[in-house]
This record gives C-alpha cells, structure tokens and sequence, in this order.
C-alpha cells in the first residue's frame, strides 16, 4: 500500500469544516477560559461538542456505527491536526486523550455487550473515561512492568487493590480501564489484565486532582485508590493476563494521534510568528527582513513539516496492520521535541509579549512541555528503538 499524501475530497471537506469550527467557535471559549479545561464547565464541553456534531465532524476516529465517522489513521492526520489548532479543539471533537484512546481499544478489543455500555455513550460524548495505567513509585511508570495493582480472583469475579497516578480526565469520568496485575510479580513481562470499573463502584476513590504545569486536559490528572473494589467476570477487557498485549493495540495509535494534535498547536504558534515577524519593525526594518528571525522562521516550517511525514509514514504502517512500535516512538520523540522548538522560537520572535497573557504563546508552552513525558519520556522511547537498531545490527536477517 503506497503512502499517499493527498486526501479523499469528503476527508478535505471535514478538514475545511473543522478549522472553520475551531476559529468561529472554539478559540474564543479557549480564550476565555485562557485554555484552563480545569475551569471549563461541563455545559460548556457538551455546546463545543454539539457544535461539532453540527458540523459533522464529531469523533472522526469511530466506527460509522456508533456515530463517528470511521476514517483510518492517514485521514485523521489532517483532520486531528486542524483539530489541534486550539487546545480545547480535540474536546470539541471527542478525539481529545484519554477517550480517544480508549474508544479505539474498546472498538478493538471489548466484546459486543461492553462496546454496548461503554463506547456507545463514550462516542456520543455523554460519558467520559480514563486510563489507569501510570503508579506511584516503585510502580508502573516508564516501565508497565513494575505494574503493582493487584486483582485476585474471588467465586464472584475479582477484587482490585492498588493505587494510581497521573491518571488524565479522571476527574468526572464515568469508568476507568485499571490495568491490573493478575498473575506475576512486579517485574514480571506478563500477567497484566485490564477492567472496566464504573467510578462510582465502592472502594474506587478520586483521591485527588494533581496541580500541574498543564491545565488544558478536561478532567485533570488525578490520583485514584482502589480498596477491595469488586467486579465481575464481565469487567474484564479481552482475556486475562493480556493486559501489556492490548496496551500495545492502544498505545501506538494513541502516541501517534497525540503526535497529530500537537502539531496543529505548532502550526497555530508559527503562524503566529510569521505574522508578527512581518508586523513588527525594529532596527529599522520588519523584524521577517532580520536574518536571525528568519532562520527561527525556517527551522519552524522545517520541524513541521518533518514532523507531519514522521505522522504520515507512522500511520502507513498502523493502517497496514502493523504493530508499528519502532516508528511510533520514532515520531513520538521527534514530533514531541519538534513541537516544543516550535512554540519556543514562536515566543522568543513575540519577545516579551510572548511570555505575556496578552498572547497565547505562554500557555502553548505550558502546555507541551509535558509532551515528552507522557506516553513515554522521549529517553524510554529512545531507548527502546536503540535496542532494536543493535538487535538488527546483530540478526541482519531480521526485522525492525
């Protein structure tokens, strides 16, 4: 299957429409709430979202059957980037972390009567949901493996314990997918099981919501605590002990699409610079005439437009079927780090407006630092795609 670069003209309509909605109706309520979703309301997510739904562009990433529009990776890319423009963008969309994320797995993994329950209202955006993977030290982090989250077996299901962290969009959810360690001990490769726990199930508690540097997730990072939190045998996502599994089936197409949103704020931050740069006179001339600016200028459409085939070949190889981990955090990497260059120059070309409320530029930058942390630090990432150059290096036989 060739990498193809230009779109289908439905995909091209839904992209126009998108960055339409996203200047008409979203970047003033991001504005207004200086792009704090922690201070967003409730009525004021379901308006964006009814506004998407309007435009006919709500949950691009879903199967046609539970409402979205069911494009594959390569269609998103565009459509998720123009999305991304404003921060409160992929909200509006319902393809914003974590519930993307987690409708993608459910569609893939989940059986008929959890699709049902759970990503039927999670696509129609009347629920949200979250990931409860991340722990406390000496926990699961960087490496899942040191998962330390119990669920025992009882005659009834299985009970949970254990303790999680940084857990995005927690705040509010209706259900979370608790990553469990089932068989094993932390360290282990394997015996990881995922469940579907309702928030409002007994001993499942929101301890509290994280105060971080970024503000613009709805729903916050939150700390939760499972005590004797029972579920059925129904709770479980796919089979057991094939937790690490189907993260995987998540986790690629989750660090790509965040890679897709990231960069329409990088789009939306360079342009903001060229515009300034040619508005701006200083020493006698437009500050886009001054050499130096104009090499921030460059190298800004350079990591942008690296970053968006890094995007493209990624999604190659998702829609091919493959499990595409080394490209993946190829580009997760990059894009991360690419981004942030971006916003960085965009703010050092405002000067001190750029660090000001005045512009958006100081929340941008807020705002992405986080990036290359989440869904692996980019020294996690690094590390595993040396590992496997130095295992081909070794086997030239084999495969990346």
């Amino acid at each position: 299957m060739p990498i193809q670069f230009d779109l289908d003209p439905q995909v091209e309509a839904a992209v126009r429409r998108t960055t339409e909605l996203i200047r008409d109706v979203v970047l003033p309520v991001e504005e207004l709430y200086r792009g704090n979703a922690h201070a967003l309301p409730e009525a004021v997510r379901r308006e964006l979202q009814d506004a998407a739904k309007k435009a006919e562009i709500f949950a691009p990433h879903v199967g046609q059957e539970y409402g979205g529009l069911g494009l594959d990776m390569r269609d998103r890319a565009a459509l998720f980037e123009a999305a991304g423009h404003s921060l409160f963008g992929p909200l509006a969309l319902n393809c914003a972390a974590p519930d993307e994320g987690n409708m993608h797995l459910l569609e893939v993994v989940g059986s008929a009567e959890q699709r049902e329950r759970y990503l039927q209202p999670l696509a129609l955006g009347t629920i949200r949901s979250c990931f409860a993977m991340t722990e406390p030290a000496p926990g699961a982090g960087s490496d899942p493996g040191a998962l330390s989250t119990t669920a025992r077996r009882t005659s009834s299901g299985w009970v949970i314990n254990g303790r999680k962290w940084f857990i995005t969009g927690a705040q509010g959810a209706g259900f979370a997918i608790v990553m469990a360690r089932t068989s094993g001990e932390p360290g282990s490769p394997g015996g990881a099981t995922m469940f579907l726990v309702d928030a409002d199930a007994p001993g499942f508690t929101n301890v509290r919501a994280i105060e971080t540097l970024d503000e613009s997730m709805f729903g916050g990072h939150c700390e939760l605590l499972f005590e004797d939190v029972h579920v059925g045998d129904d709770a479980v996502l796919g089979a057991v002990d094939q937790g690490f599994d189907y993260a995987q089936v998540r986790l690629g197409p989750a660090r790509t699409t965040h890679c897709m949103r990231w960069l329409g704020l990088a789009r939306r931050a360079a342009d903001l610079a060229a515009e300034r740069a040619g508005e701006r006179r200083a020493f006698g001339s437009a500050l886009g005439e001054l050499g130096m600016v104009q090499q921030l200028i460059a190298d800004n459409e350079i990591d942008i437009e690296a970053s968006r085939a890094l995007i493209l070949k990624a999604c190659w190889e998702l829609d091919s079927g493959a499990r595409a981990g080394r490209i993946t955090s190829i580009a997760k990497t990059f894009v991360a780090e690419a981004v942030g260059r971006v916003i960085d120059r965009s703010l050092q070309i405002h000067g001190a407006l750029g660090i000001s409320e005045d512009a958006p530029l100081a929340r941008m930058y807020r705002e992405i630092r986080a990036f290359r942390i989440y869904d692996g630090p980019s020294e996690t990432h690094r590390w595993s795609v040396a590992r496997r150059a130095v295992r081909v290096a070794a086997h030239p036989e084999g495969t990346r």
